[in-house]
């Protein structure tokens, strides 16, 4: 797999972000990738910074996103946005460096709620 910084996705954040008012994301802590030639059937993924290695490095809490080229690159420009709403969502209030699975108490981040808050960043 080849990875490479991908400086367009990270100001797609930035605009994502503004727009739908995100105060618990902090885009400058979002660090973006393109990656190539992965196997992963996901068109993008999120990666934490878990406590233990935040205290390890001195470090604040930080997430990536990764975005695979073969699958995410050919989607319409509005199925991106959905895929990178989906992947902000992960993000959990307390900007921890820990990432919220699909499915818990009162909430599931599913397709309904993507599309809603797509629907908020279109208007």
């Amino acid at each position: 797999m080849d990875l490479q910084l991908a400086p367009d996705i990270k100001k797609r954040l930035k605009k994502i972000h503004h727009k739908l008012d995100l105060p618990h994301v902090n885009p400058d802590r979002i660090v973006c990738f393109r990656s190539f030639h992965s196997r992963s059937r996901a068109r993008a993924r999120i990666w934490g910074f878990p406590k233990i290695w935040q205290l390890a490095l001195g470090k604040p809490p930080h997430y990536v996103i990764e975005v695979l080229a073969e699958k995410f690159d050919h989607l319409s420009a509005d199925d991106q946005t959905r895929v990178l709403i989906h992947e902000l969502l992960h993000i959990p209030k307390n900007f921890s460096g820990a990432l919220l699975p699909h499915r818990r108490r009162g909430f599931s981040l599913d397709h309904r709620s993507v599309e809603n808050l797509f629907k908020l960043f279109k208007s």
